[in-house]
This record gives C-alpha cells, structure tokens and sequence, in this order.
C-alpha cells in the first residue's frame, strides 16, 4: 500500500456468544455471507486485512489474528495495524448486513479535521467498528492503553479521538443474536447490486 491510501480492518473474530458460538461471519445474507459482504464493502481498500480464522472469502485478504485469539475488538485493531501502512484505515465489523451501503454512506463524509468518522445506528448511539479514522490517531490511542489493547473496550480506544458522527439509522444494525439474522434476511442487505454467488 502507499502511503496516503486507505487500508480496511474486518473483525471477524469474536466468540458470537449470543449465537451459541456459531461461525457468524459465515452466515449468510441474501445471497452471500457476512463476510462477503464486509469484503465487498471495503473492495476500494488497500490492503484488506481481515481479523479472524481464515475462511472461505470472496476477495483478495491478508489474513491476520489478535494475540491472544479472542482479545477484543482492540486487540484486534492493533493486529490488523501492523499490516497497515497509510494515512487512514476503515474498520468494520464482519457483522454489518448491509455492510456495503455503510461504508458508502462513510465514503460520502470526508473526516476533515477530525480524527475519523463513524456511524450511528437508530437509537443515536455510535457504531465504532463502522468508520474510518486516521491511521496514526489509531497508533496513539492504542500505545496510551495496556497490554496492547487486550480486553479493552473499543470506546476505551475511541475515547480521546475527535470524531464525526454520521446518522446512518438502520444501515449499521448489526447481527448479535438470531432474532437480528432474521430481520436481516427479511430486507435486502444491500441498495446495490446483489451479491452474485459466482462472485470472486
């Protein structure tokens, strides 16, 4: 990657607790997975460092793991940082349905002075692992926590950035429990065009 590019991290990593543990990156989603979608959203990036085990994706990745597995999405964060090498960085949760009109809506508000931008969802409340922020504030904000990051929550991270907040309602509603997969496959995961199951 050059520098002044943007780079994309995709958490895909977590324990999915509250789904009894299944592979939620690879639940799929009118047509393709969580994944997928995630991927295609973040296609314009470079590199594309995906956090997780890998996996059956559609898209060129670099696959990367936080240490210890099941860290946090901090930890995670940092691992995908050390494949990173650009002013700015869009990190997104392998979770978001409509992961590919999200990360539109981010694209269409430029950060400008700020730190980054990030979506919030219906309620108001900021979607953290939906935004784009600059790749060095990232770097100072996880060298002031401890143990890397491990364990720490996203807001510890966020907390002393300058951030701009974008209203994207039901575009960042995310997958936690099976009732939220249902809503998902209920309306198209995306405005755009379909995921064809041919895609590469």
């Amino acid at each position: 990657m050059t520098p002044g590019g943007t780079a994309a991290i995709v958490l895909a990593g977590g324990r999915a607790s509250r789904l009894g543990g299944a592979d939620k990156p690879q639940l799929v989603v009118d047509g393709a997975t969580l994944l997928d979608h995630a991927v295609r959203a973040v296609s314009w990036c470079d590199p594309i460092v995906v956090i997780g085990p890998p996996a059956h994706v559609r898209g060129d990745v670099t696959w990367a793991r936080e240490n210890p597995p099941f860290g946090g999405p901090v930890a995670a964060i940092a691992a995908g940082l050390a494949h990173v090498d650009g002013d700015e960085v869009c990190i997104l949760a392998a979770d978001i349905p409509r992961a590919v009109d999200a990360v539109a809506q981010l694209r269409r508000h430029p950060s400008g002075d700020a730190d980054g931008v990030c979506l919030t969802d219906e309620t108001g409340a900021p979607q953290w692992l939906v935004g784009r922020y600059r790749t060095a504030a990232l770097r100072e904000a996880l060298e002031s926590l401890p143990d890397a990051g491990r364990d720490a929550s996203i807001r510890s991270l966020v907390a002393g950035l300058r951030l701009d907040l974008v209203d994207a309602g039901g575009l960042a509603a995310d997958v936690d429990t099976w009732d939220d997969l249902e809503r998902a496959r209920a309306r198209p995961a995306t405005a755009g065009r379909p995921v064809d199951q041919e895609d590469t």
